[in-house]
């Protein structure tokens, strides 16, 4: 698992994405990205923080950022997630987990006393010159897609 922090490059990456391209992490440069890795499509935290992300959509894209979810979940199960809710954003496939291990966010989980490997719910901010800007490893999926737009502002004061 990668160990990235604050101002380091942002590792490369190509993921399917809901809008039938492949997204190339490279091809991004010039542009803020927001980066979030979550679980699984439909689920309840996952939906909080997805339908906060398109709450918020109109006043990130006004600052020119790029929103970009990931999951294990393949591109068909994740144009229902996208439908069911109204996602304005791409969401992008990693089935094997290789991009969400290249940030480091992939690891050790628990859920009702079992201990397990999976995706793990964390963003990051990704500068117009591919550096990471900020990395949230703790989410709070009520409030999530505020704390973003609040440091995407931080970032252009």
């Amino acid at each position: 698992m990668a160990d990235i922090n604050i101002g380091d490059d942002s590792p490369e990456f190509s993921l399917p994405s809901t809008d039938g391209s492949d997204v190339i992490g490279s091809e991004l440069r010039g542009s803020t990205v927001v980066l979030y890795f979550y679980p699984k499509d439909d689920t309840p935290g996952c939906t909080k923080e997805a339908c906060g992300f398109r709450d918020n959509y109109d006043k990130l894209t006004e600052k020119g950022v790029v929103v970009l979810g990931v999951s294990r979940d393949n591109i068909e199960s994740h144009h229902k997630f996208t439908n069911k809710y109204s996602l304005p954003f791409p969401l992008l496939s990693d089935p094997e987990s290789e991009v969400a291990k290249k940030f480091g966010a992939y690891g050790e989980k628990k859920m009702y006393g079992r201990v397990y490997e999976g995706v793990l719910r964390q963003t990051f901010l990704i500068g117009t010159d591919g550096k990471i800007k900020h990395i949230w490893r703790r989410v709070k999926t009520a409030t999530h897609a505020e704390e973003v737009l609040s440091a995407v502002e931080a970032l252009s004061d």
